[in-house]
């Protein structure tokens, strides 16, 4: 029998439809600057049940883990952000996906990488295909992702710019749903999928995975007329 492999998923929640493979659920909530745990509401945005969808696709025999981080407005906290990772950790997660970004780094999301990059735990997270990067996808040692159109369900790019890593799909079954945020969970699934299949494998291994079979090498070519 295989290990169960633990997915952590950082933001705005699940469908009712997705429960079965959820196992666990935690909302993190900012009320006048305090930090407060609750039990998971149903999904505001539609935008966590997206990318839940898109790693289960890829990945079926996966579980989640959800921290709920945004609220009805999308909007998140550092201290929100933060508080989901160590919490993660303590659900003994393989790889956490944030399909998310910041504009400012702080010290706080940056200390909560470091420990799960310490602890083994691959991080993957959306960065803009162009402008200024965002965190926690600008921190070493995590995986920054957008999206590649070249790219079908089954594939994925190795960038190597100075945006992002890897690329992938950035079409989405969920109405209104596509970018970065998909890309990212879309690789988040092909590197479940390879999970599931070599539970052993280390995340250095993980990476020249993705290099090796990446479909295609390099950023996209946009040809004037």
């Amino acid at each position: 029998m295989k290990p169960e492999l633990r997915i952590g998923v950082v933001d705005s929640g699940h469908a009712p439809a997705q429960q079965p493979q959820v196992v666990a659920g935690r909302r993190f909530a900012l009320l006048d600057g305090q930090l407060l745990h609750s039990e998971l509401q149903d999904d505001p945005l539609g935008h966590g049940t997206a990318v839940i969808q898109a790693i289960a696709q890829r990945a079926p025999e996966a579980v989640f883990c959800v921290a709920q981080v945004f609220d009805q407005r999308g909007v998140t906290s550092t201290l929100q952000i933060a508080a989901a990772i160590d919490w993660l950790l303590t659900q003994n997660v393989r790889l956490i996906n944030l399909s998310l970004g910041l504009r400012q780094d702080r010290s706080l999301l940056r200390e909560a990488c470091e420990l799960a990059v310490a602890r083994g735990v691959l991080l993957c997270a959306s960065s803009p295909a162009q402008g200024e990067g965002v965190y926690p996808a600008s921190y070493p040692q995590v995986l920054r992702v957008t999206g590649d159109a070249r790219c079908t369900q089954d594939q994925w790019s190795w960038l190597n710019t100075a945006q992002a890593d890897f690329a992938a799909c950035v079409r989405s079954n969920t109405a209104g749903q596509s970018g970065a945020s998909l890309g990212c969970a879309a690789l988040s699934g092909h590197l479940a999928s390879q999970l599931l299949a070599q539970p052993q494998a280390t995340n250095p291994q993980l990476l020249e995975w993705l290099k090796t079979n990446a479909h295609y090498l390099g950023p996209e070519r946009r040809v004037g007329s």
